[in-house]
């Protein structure tokens, strides 16, 4: 409920601070007194919006603050949505308070914390509805009617349930979109890494085997140069025809044994020479099988070659040596193995996505079974309140609709074997449709004609809604308009039965509706010097009488209009004193 409202310069208010009673409040004053400037200023302090002409004229800016208790009925779902966007409060108390300049700048806080525009707005359908003159929003916006009608049936816990399913399958279907998407790229990818994985295959590569080759083709490139000195390393060593070392070293070791039989000192220096001679023969013998082999291979120096620009070609493409050759082969392995098990995971997405939807339907089918006990419900509950506000002629009816799916892929499969269309809320629509005249067909709520009956209408069904909503403010801006003497008293009691679930406050010009008021307020136009202001004032025992009767006879009221007033009063009294205790 509203605690307290506070307003600074918003229109013709100079300054307002108002503190609304828990049940029916009721605004009365002469046309143009500034009315209608209240409800307009909460309906500003709930959206962030103003016009330029609602800030007061010689002002730089307009404030309006309110502080609100939340009803227990919306207090989880108003925690919920404050939890979220980091504005939890120590109580459930909830001060808003708006700032609006010329510059078209606003200024929204709550708890004295900034927050959007838009967070606003939602807060402000969890504290407050407004039925205007020209604008009953909630009812006549059809898209209002499912969560009327869900609150009424108490099917939200179903109806959560199926949006939590929605939005899974709406997940996977994105995460099957994305996998549609890549299917051509990933098969560009999948045929590009198999063709390079076997064109490094194919080579079968050895780990330094580009070191080896670069060896081997060295010695292929420079064979006869090498059989050459192999020759004359052998002929130095032990070559026939020309002194050789070997024979050197055997006339060096003749001589020795000679001195060793004058001296045996010698005798170990004779060994190592002895050792010297065979190692030189071996050495010689050894190049001369290396000279032998030797020979010119322009073959094998054209496969060594090709061999290695082939190893070559592999390095410019996939790493600088063979074992980063080989790495790259062994990463591509991997991603096509990825890449195999990505085709895998469509077919589970996709199985999933089936069973996702077969639940869905089971959910959708009870929905829409509760949906149509409610509706019957509803709709016996609207015409007694209509019957009771002398609108016997008026027929109501709520249409829940399900729409066949173009195709299985665009919707949801009931059990009974459609495939229907679906949102967050289920495969149902839901409109409040009405007949104000017997013979004529049902029409939507949007298009009755007449504002009386509309707002008579609006009435009926808050009246049978009253439990299921909500929304702990209830604001109704001269929603009688229209509204004969004959109804003004059922619509006083009706607005005074809304008022025992919900906080209410009405602008009227109807006496009748006045005499059920639990608080009463007036409002009037001030001359301030050279300016206007309007305020409001409480009324109560005989000021309030006197305006009640003035509403009944106009200014100039009489007594006989006094005593009307006193009576209809006494009469409004005893009805409320009954009512509680039925």
């Amino acid at each position: 409920m509203l605690l307290q409202l506070r307003v600074r310069d918003f229109g013709i208010i100079e300054s307002l601070d108002w503190e609304p009673a828990p049940g029916l409040n009721v605004v009365t004053g002469e046309t143009g007194a500034g009315k209608s400037l209240v409800v307009e200023a909460i309906e500003a302090l709930l959206t962030g919006k103003v016009d330029d002409d609602a800030i007061r004229y010689g002002c730089e800016k307009s404030v309006v603050e309110g502080v609100f208790l939340p009803s227990q009925r919306s207090l989880s779902r108003l925690q919920e949505l404050l939890k979220e966007n980091g504005l939890e409060a120590e109580d459930a108390t909830l001060v808003i308070r708006c700032e609006f300049s010329r510059q078209g700048r606003s200024i929204v806080r709550v708890n004295g914390r900034a927050i959007s525009r838009r967070l606003l707005q939602d807060l402000g359908r969890l504290l407050v509805d407004v039925h205007g003159q020209s604008q009953h929003l909630s009812l006549l916006d059809r898209h209002c009617h499912l969560d009327f009608l869900d609150a009424f049936g108490d099917t939200l816990g179903l109806r959560q349930e199926f949006a939590a399913r929605a939005a899974k399958l709406s997940r996977l279907e994105q995460e099957l979109e994305s996998l549609t998407e890549r299917e051509r790229d990933r098969v560009r990818r999948q045929e590009f890494l198999q063709f390079q994985v076997d064109e490094i295959r194919r080579a079968n590569l050895r780990a330094g085997e580009d070191a080896d080759l670069e060896r081997e083709r060295q010695v292929l490139v420079q064979a006869e140069k090498l059989k050459g000195l192999s020759y004359q390393v052998y002929q130095s060593l032990c070559g026939e025809g020309t002194i050789s070392a070997a024979d050197r070293l055997n006339e060096a070791a003749a001589a020795l044994r000679r001195l060793i039989e004058l001296d045996p000192r010698l005798t170990e220096q004779l060994e190592h020479l002895t050792e010297a001679i065979y190692s030189a023969e071996d050495v010689a013998q050894e190049v001369r099988a290396y000279s032998q082999r030797m020979e010119d291979n322009p073959q094998r120096l054209e496969e060594v070659e090709a061999r290695l620009e082939l190893i070559r070609n592999l390095k410019r493409k996939y790493g600088d040596s063979i074992e980063a050759i080989l790495d790259y082969m062994e990463r591509a392995e991997r991603e096509l193995g990825e890449l195999s098990v990505s085709e895998e995971k469509r077919v589970e997405l996709e199985e999933a996505r089936k069973k996702l939807k077969r639940e869905m339907g089971e959910i959708a089918a009870k929905l829409l079974s509760a949906r149509l006990a409610a509706a019957n419900k509803l709709t016996s509950a609207v015409k007694k309140e209509l019957e009771e506000l002398n609108l016997e002629q008026v027929d109501f009816q709520v249409s829940v609709i399900q729409q066949v799916a173009r195709g299985d892929e665009d919707g949801i499969p009931l059990p009974d074997g459609r495939v229907c269309s679906f949102n967050a809320d289920g495969v149902d629509s839901v409109e409040f449709l009405v007949s104000t005249n017997p013979g004529e067909p049902l029409k939507p709520l949007a298009k009755i004609a007449s504002t009386g009956e509309l707002s008579r209408f609006t009435l009926a069904l808050k009246g049978a809604l009253s439990r299921a909503d909500m929304t702990p403010l209830l604001i109704f801006d001269e929603v009688d308009i229209g509204v004969g003497g004959r109804s003004g008293e059922v619509v006083g009691k009706k607005l005074w039965g809304l008022a025992r679930e919900h906080q209410v406050i009405c602008v009227t010009h109807l006496p009748q509706v006045a005499a059920f008021a639990d608080a009463h307020y007036r409002v009037e136009k001030l001359g301030t010097g050279s300016r206007v202001v309007s305020q409001l004032q409480s009324l109560d025992g005989d000021e309030r009488l006197r305006e009640i009767a003035a509403m009944l006879a106009g200014p100039s009221y009489t007594k006989i209009s006094l005593d009307d007033a006193r009576l209809m009063v006494k009469r409004a009294d005893e009805w409320k004193r009954l009512a509680r205790c039925s």
